[in-house]
């Protein structure tokens, strides 16, 4: 359902906002909501990560010998 959700969203935001018969017009959405749609798609797939973007290294440094 995720995956399905997510392609509805970009599938959204790549199409028209409006468009006219008979030769009309179309109307694209704005770069800022499109910017905004790719910023949500982003975050819901880093959140879906197991790590969910962090990672904790421990710093051991080099023994004197």
């Amino acid at each position: 359902m995720s995956d399905n959700l997510n392609d509805e969203i970009r599938d959204n935001a790549k199409g028209p906002v409006k468009a006219s018969g008979d030769a009309g017009s179309v109307e694209q959405h704005k770069l800022t909501d499109q910017i905004a749609a790719d910023k949500h798609l982003a975050g819901k797939k880093a959140v879906a990560k197991s790590h969910r973007g962090l990672r904790f290294n421990k710093i051991v440094p080099p023994s004197a010998g």
